[in-house]
């Protein structure tokens, strides 16, 4: 019983195959078309009880070619069948009320609400996925606005979610070269990462005891290069889970 007539179950109502209909009603005019156009206007609406569709078919030779066919509503095939007053017909309706029936129990009912609370869950959480990105870019950008010192950046990427502190950090921009390994200039930046906008030189000047000055040059990350680190590191740190 339930393969009589195929169904399918993948929009808010279930459907069939006029054509697969006509056929098991053991085709009641000699053109599936001349048989469709002679009940669609019964008080049935296009793209609501029914749509067109273009489907292959093949010849008693096995010859395929192109064919129309419509998706119908359970409901719309049930009325068909009534109207043929043959034994096939009340033989498939029947079939779809039982299956109407079935679709309407408290148990489906229910079912189909489950998968879709499922759905918008799953969408939900594609969602926060795709999102995630441009929320790790704002955060960066809100604390753009001034230059920071390295300690800070690294505070920065670990609220974003990957951890690291202050010397891996500054271990890491000198293995990258992005600051200068050794030397008078340790630590400052290098040509290639002051030419990218992503380091500054705060200098500032201290009077010695002695009458001298001496010029501190402390390495700040700015704006840009905020940006651009965190969302270096949370980036690797997404692939490497992925």
């Amino acid at each position: 019983m339930n393969d009589l007539i195929k169904v399918t179950y993948n929009s808010d109502r279930p459907t069939t195959s006029a054509r697969e209909l006509w056929e098991f009603l053991d085709k009641p005019y000699t053109k599936f078309t001349m048989w469709f156009n002679q009940y669609k206007d019964y008080g049935f609406s296009e793209n609501e009880d029914f749509r067109e569709l273009s489907v292959k078919t093949y010849t008693s030779q096995g010859a395929e070619h192109d064919a129309t066919d419509y998706e119908i509503t359970v409901d719309m095939a049930k009325e068909l069948a009534m109207l043929q007053k043959s034994e096939k017909g009340k033989i498939a309706r029947k079939y779809f009320i039982e299956l109407e029936k079935k679709w309407n129990s408290p148990e489906l009912v229910m079912a189909r609400a489950m998968q879709m609370a499922n759905q918008k869950i799953l969408t939900l959480q594609a969602k926060i996925n795709e999102d995630k990105p441009k929320t790790i870019f704002a955060d960066a950008v809100s604390a753009s606005h001034t230059s920071i010192l390295v300690g800070d950046l690294a505070k920065l990427i670990k609220q974003n979610g990957y951890d690291i502190g202050q010397k891996r950090l500054f271990e890491y921009l000198r293995e990258n070269g992005y600051l200068i390994k050794s030397g008078s200039s340790w630590n400052m930046p290098t040509q290639r990462s002051m030419a990218s906008g992503l380091f500054e030189v705060k200098e500032s000047t201290v009077n010695n005891p002695d009458g001298s000055i001496r010029i501190n040059r402390t390495t700040k990350v700015t704006g840009k290069g905020q940006i651009y680190f965190i969302n270096r590191f949370v980036g690797e740190s997404r692939k490497a889970i992925n």
